[in-house]
């Protein structure tokens, strides 16, 4: 088994320290970022993170930063688990010190993170970065103190895609003995639009938003999803999905996702959660400054209205909920988020939208039609 290669994970929260500590585990060399110091303290007092659930033991950390350069210095693959919307950020702060042939993957990428990155990479003149994004965190997580983390579930499959698109075998290779969950996508259009979290985040959170403010405990999918929630969840899903439809994307609808990750089973998106025992246990967030707000508006389904926009048709269940979103907030998300003029698709056909995911450029011939 290949264990020579380093890692260096972004991020100590909920996926990153069940990320490090897993690849640590299993014999890899493995950095930690994060950029505030004082979290990660008592991992450089003690850099082990002990795991609990699915996955026991512990694993010894190589290093353990608040300094990007120091972490990703001479590392082969650099796993990105911070929240979506911090993907423009952390690209700035590393492309100084990046080295050629090195791997980014985001984990996720939520919708549009890979040409989001690439494109401030390429700018920068850092052309010989492979940037790839998962379509969803492999793990359901969550720390349980600053040095350990719980694992509920790790997720059966979860496809991956690369810019240049050709890189992601290589990339997938590459990782499979560690992840051999890991499966290729067609390229970053399909893990985009297949983003789940778009779904599953911040329509319960906003639809349970009095509970959650006023501290109530309650698990987060099995109680948060009622079977009005679940049906308005099955609204989004499916604008999500006619998307995938006009973009020529293989995509799953919501229900059939919870069967292929978790062997869940049911004739409605509520009976599906409600039978999936990854979810059993996960509790709802105590605040709402939560990342299902932050994140995922801006990040998953500000750019889908937008690209839906850009295809020519509406999303009223999607919209509403970014409405929402912005009443309760006070913020703008759809000025802050992701759309398809910042990803570089709008004015684009459909063919051309693909060379931009599948090359990291397009070349468009006189006689193109542009949407």
């Amino acid at each position: 088994m290949r264990r020579d290669l380093t890692y260096c994970v972004i991020g100590a929260g909920n996926g990153g320290l069940a990320m490090a500590g897993y690849l640590s585990k299993i014999g890899y060399k493995v950095n930690l970022f994060n950029r505030t110091l004082e979290k990660i303290i008592p991992l450089q007092k003690d850099p082990t993170i002990h795991l609990t659930g699915e996955v026991t033991g512990s694993g010894t950390l190589n290093r353990v930063t608040s300094n990007i350069e120091e972490a990703i210095e001479d590392v082969d693959v650099i796993m990105v688990t911070i929240p979506a919307m911090g993907h423009r950020s952390i690209a700035i702060e590393m492309a100084p010190y990046l080295q050629d042939g090195q791997i980014i993957i985001l984990n996720p990428g939520r919708t549009g993170g890979a040409l989001e990155v690439y494109e401030i990479l390429s700018k920068k003149g850092k052309n010989n970065i492979t940037v790839a994004e998962a379509q969803t965190l492999i793990y359901a997580a969550r720390s349980t103190s600053p040095n350990s983390a719980h694992i509920f579930q790790t997720k059966k499959e979860v496809t991956l895609a690369a810019i240049p698109a050709i890189k992601t075998n290589y990339v997938l290779k590459l990782i499979n003995d560690a992840y051999p969950q890991f499966i290729e996508a067609k390229d970053v259009l399909e893990t985009s639009i297949n983003n789940y979290g778009a779904i599953f985040h911040p329509g319960p959170t906003l639809l349970n938003s009095g509970h959650i403010e006023r501290g109530i405990p309650f698990q987060y999918y099995i109680d948060g999803i009622t079977p009005s929630i679940g049906k308005f969840l099955e609204k989004m899903d499916m604008e999500r999905m006619k998307i995938g439809r006009m973009l020529q994307i293989q995509t799953l609808s919501a229900l059939d996702w919870l069967e292929e990750t978790y062997g869940s089973y049911g004739d409605s998106l509520y009976e599906g959660v409600q039978n999936t025992s990854a979810y059993q246990g996960l509790q709802a967030p105590k605040g709402l400054q939560i990342r299902y707000i932050y994140e995922d508006v801006p990040c998953s389904l500000v750019p889908m209205e937008s690209i839906a926009r850009v295809l020519g048709f509406r999303t009223p269940a999607i919209s509403s909920i970014i409405d929402i979103a912005q009443i309760i907030t006070g913020r703008d998300f759809r000025l802050e988020g992701r759309t398809a003029d910042k990803l570089g698709l709008a004015g684009l056909s459909i063919a051309n939208m693909h060379d931009l995911a599948r090359n990291g450029s397009v070349i468009k011939s006189e006689l193109e039609e542009v949407m």
